[in-house]
């Protein structure tokens, strides 16, 4: 498998992440002190209540970051360790394109949306959530680990912006279908997603679901060439 990585993406924004966590930390810790300071002083309270607020704030996008960028091991690399054995025609990008991680190959064009959480992900009238973890669940809800969002808003998104890109450079007939599959990455994640519209999975099992979608309808090594001519590098 070849792997195309944007390098300089990475390190930019792991140090953006660093230094918001080390920002948010002071931010912080002036709030406490003006807090402790003169409680008295009204207009010293108001300016601690602003600075906790940033602090926090802070906090919440130097963990996004760290946890995108700078935690390691990094999504893209539990990627490439978890597709390793995958033949020399797929490859994937990560941060190359749209997509932050997109795999193509003769099992096709599949935008790969990574996923950190624990817990018990579900799929139940048309919401995707995670839950059951208990007190722990829940705090790190709150402090370290986020919500699931709408994974079937961020696919769709993903898969257009892919879509125009093939669409400037293919004929109509040469482009391929877009799809997207959700992989979690911790090993202590239940999923009890039947009836999704996405498939989901750990990382453990994304090799094999990629070689099983290139025997059940493989892209041909021309159309493949085309495809990737088309992509950056």
């Amino acid at each position: 498998m070849k792997i195309i990585k944007n390098e300089k993406l990475i390190k930019r924004n792991s140090k953006i992440g660093q230094w918001t966590s080390i920002a948010a930390l002071l931010v912080l810790g002036g709030g406490m002190y003006m807090s402790f300071a003169n409680p008295a002083n009204t207009q010293l309270v108001t300016y601690s209540i602003i600075a906790l607020v940033v602090g926090f704030i802070l906090t919440q996008v130097g963990m996004y970051m760290g946890n995108r960028w700078g935690r390691s091991p990094r999504p893209d690399e539990k990627f490439d360790a978890g597709l390793k054995g995958l033949p020399g025609d797929y490859t994937i990008y990560h941060f190359v394109t749209p997509a932050s991680h997109l795999l193509v190959g003769p099992g096709g064009v599949w935008a790969l949306l990574p996923y950190r959480q624990r817990g018990v992900v579900t799929y139940v009238k048309n919401r995707w959530r995670i839950g059951n973890g208990g007190f722990l669940q829940a705090y790190m809800s709150i402090f370290g680990q986020e919500g699931i969002g709408r994974p079937d808003l961020e696919a769709n998104g993903e898969i257009a912006a892919i879509h125009k890109i093939l669409a400037k450079k293919l004929n109509e007939g040469e482009i391929p279908e877009v799809r997207a599959a959700l992989v979690f990455m911790h090993d202590e994640v239940d999923l009890q997603v039947e009836g999704a519209p996405l498939p989901a999975m750990k990382i453990k099992q994304l090799k094999d679901f990629m070689r099983q979608k290139g025997k059940e309808k493989p892209l041909g090594p021309t159309q493949l060439a085309a495809i990737k001519s088309a992509l950056p590098e």
